[in-house]
């Protein structure tokens, strides 16, 4: 496989993208991570999935401010109901299956620049415990550690 992204086209009908810059804390530190937006109206939708901040997800409609020729998110205005987890694959060479594996699940995915990290997207329409079974599994396993970075709201099981 190789790639680096298997995300769903946000694209379609040409629609310019934003970068827009996300505040988190992490360590106590503060921390800046870049996401892609495009502007319905006057607010933005998040077009990629985020790696590091957290309580943010694709599809997710967001005010921002302008300062300059920067953007910076200052609130989720509608959350769109999708989860975001990350994971820390320990055996560099089984990224391509896991990353097949969250494809077969309907979930878009992305490999970040620092190494064995994976950012997946959980639509909201896809069996969030299927996901879930699987990710622990491979905790289970030894084969990665994972966290959520946003869950939805889901049933118990």
């Amino acid at each position: 496989m190789n790639k680096s992204t298997h995300t769903r086209d946000h694209m379609e009908g040409k629609a310019m993208r934003y970068r827009v810059l996300v505040v988190y804390e992490e360590d106590g530190e503060r921390k800046t991570e870049s996401v892609w937006a495009t502007q319905t109206g006057e607010h933005y939708v998040v077009a990629s999935i985020p790696f590091f901040a957290r309580n943010l997800a694709m599809d997710d409609v967001v005010e921002v401010a302008s300062d300059g020729d920067t953007l910076r998110l200052k609130n989720t205005v509608r959350p769109s109901g999708n989860s975001v987890v990350r994971l820390v694959v320990f055996d560099e060479r089984t990224i391509d299956e896991v990353c097949a594996a969250f494809t077969a699940m309907g979930c878009d995915w992305e490999v970040s620049h620092v190494k064995h990290l994976i950012a997946v997207h959980i639509p909201k329409d896809k069996d969030y415990w299927e996901v879930k079974r699987f990710l622990d599994a491979g905790e289970f396993e030894k084969r990665w550690v994972s966290s959520v970075s946003k869950i939805r709201t889901v049933k118990v099981q």
